[in-house]
């Protein structure tokens, strides 16, 4: 009867517990509901917002926040508020006379006014040197120079607009990570309408751009390795002013990155004749889009040789490829060897300082000899190719020396080993021989 009894007040006991945890959990959670709750009960997930703003609280209050919205809006840090853009009074409380045209409400904007509106405030020195002293207020008018803009005056509704890649309401600075326009973002947003075949479809260009700069050496540094110092779509293309790089900009374009490259191009017959041909400079040889990592079998007369487009047998420059290559090939062998020769001094642990900064040389002298190429000259190559190659004979000499002196100092020291040991040996029969005289003295 006890027993019973007991088990009886065990089971109201922990049902009596379990009730109070459910309260508690009830309570606990009423009171985290009401903290995300301003003073007139609306959930308000948006904590950082203004709570003085009519536009804000009435959204929040309807679940009526716009796509895309976040807090952390580069305009919403800044104070400029839903009427900056769209007009109205957001200190009055009543909807229909805060959305009043007398009050300048304008709503949503129609495609049309988006580059207008943006240069509201955008294309004004004065109101941007409140904000942004420093930032450009031109933008609009490179708008209209681009491709986007010509097409925007012509009427085209599917030509981006300020906010097709800027975004509406989540507009970040080009420098935070999140934003639509911060480096490593750039290529995808391009590609949100750039690979699209179906909304390119009126254009006659290819949609396959990004897929192609994706597997470029950009594209690899860019979004593989995320280094920021690589070009994105706007580096070429421009910002504001986008367009494709035509004859006569191309080589200026590449040159701003890859300036003594084009400095030796643009000094060379062959940058005449392309001009006169309307040929692509750099585009001929390293492609746009699919540019790939530049290879000394690029040059030459085998397979893989771009001058071979060009130029036939028995030409100048035929001969000149040929001659580079050999060159580059032989520059190439000698700094792999004298690496090889390092790694055995390092292993062994012998002096590998002076064999180190001669390597070093040696492997700046063969990136001078490369970005020569583009002087289609062999012997200003050569003079290049000549200082590589003897730097690194001599880091090899350097490497033969010290792995000789390690054999020698080896050999010394299995010598004074041996001597020792024919020492030691001597000595202890020595030692045997006394005492064993002295035992016979005994005796």
């Amino acid at each position: 009867m006890n027993e019973k009894y007991l088990n009886n007040t065990s089971v109201l006991i922990s049902s009596i517990f379990t009730l109070l945890l459910l309260v508690s959990f009830g309570f606990a959670e009423e009171a985290m509901d009401s903290d995300k709750q301003d003073s007139t009960g609306v959930t308000n997930e948006f904590s950082n917002l203004p709570k003085d703003d009519t536009c804000i609280s009435c959204h929040i209050e309807e679940e009526e926040m716009p796509e895309g919205f976040n807090e952390n809006d580069i305009h919403m840090q800044a104070g400029l508020s839903c009427v900056g853009c769209h007009g109205g009074d957001n200190t009055i409380d009543d909807e229909d006379e805060a959305m009043d045209e007398e009050n300048g409400f304008v709503g949503v904007p129609d495609r049309e006014e988006i580059p207008a509106l943006c240069g509201k405030c955008h294309s004004s020195i004065e109101f941007m040197r409140d904000y942004q002293p420093r930032i450009a207020t031109d933008q609009v008018e490179q708008y209209y120079t681009s491709i986007h803009g010509e097409k925007f005056k012509q009427g085209d509704e599917n030509v981006a607009t300020c906010i097709s890649c800027h975004s509406s309401h989540g507009i970040m600075p080009a420098t935070d990570p999140r934003s639509t326009v911060y480096a490593l973002s750039v290529p995808g947003t391009c590609k949100s309408c750039h690979s699209d075949k179906d909304y390119m479809a009126d254009y006659n260009i290819p949609t396959d751009q990004y897929e192609k700069y994706a597997a470029s050496v950009h594209g690899e540094a860019l979004l593989d390795r995320e280094d920021t110092g690589a070009p994105a779509c706007n580096d070429c293309h421009g910002n504001h002013g986008t367009t494709p790089p035509g004859v006569a900009s191309l080589a200026h374009v590449c040159g701003s990155c890859h300036v003594q490259n084009e400095e030796y191009f643009s000094q060379t017959q062959m940058a005449k004749e392309f001009a006169e041909d309307e040929m692509h400079a750099c585009l001929e040889c390293h492609g746009n889009h699919a540019v790939a990592k530049p290879t000394d079998d690029m040059v030459g007369i085998g397979e893989d040789a771009i001058c071979m487009e060009c130029h036939d047998v028995d030409e100048d420059g035929y001969f000149a490829a040929d001659s580079i290559h050999i060159m580059l090939t032989q520059i190439t062998a000698a700094y792999d060897s004298a690496l090889s020769k390092l790694e055995e001094v390092k292993i062994i642990g012998m002096d590998d300082v002076e064999i180190g900064f001669l390597l070093q040389d040696a492997h700046q002298d063969i990136i001078h000899s490369r970005t020569l190429v583009h002087t289609f000259d062999p012997q200003r190559v050569k003079e290049k190719a000549d200082v590589a190659l003897k730097n690194s004979r001599d880091a090899i000499k350097l490497g033969i020396k010290e792995l000789d002196d390690y054999d020698t100092r080896r050999m010394g020291l299995g010598v004074a080993t041996l001597f020792i040991t024919v020492l030691a040996i001597a000595l202890f029969f020595k030692i045997r021989y006394i005492e064993e005289e002295q035992e016979k003295n005994k005796l």
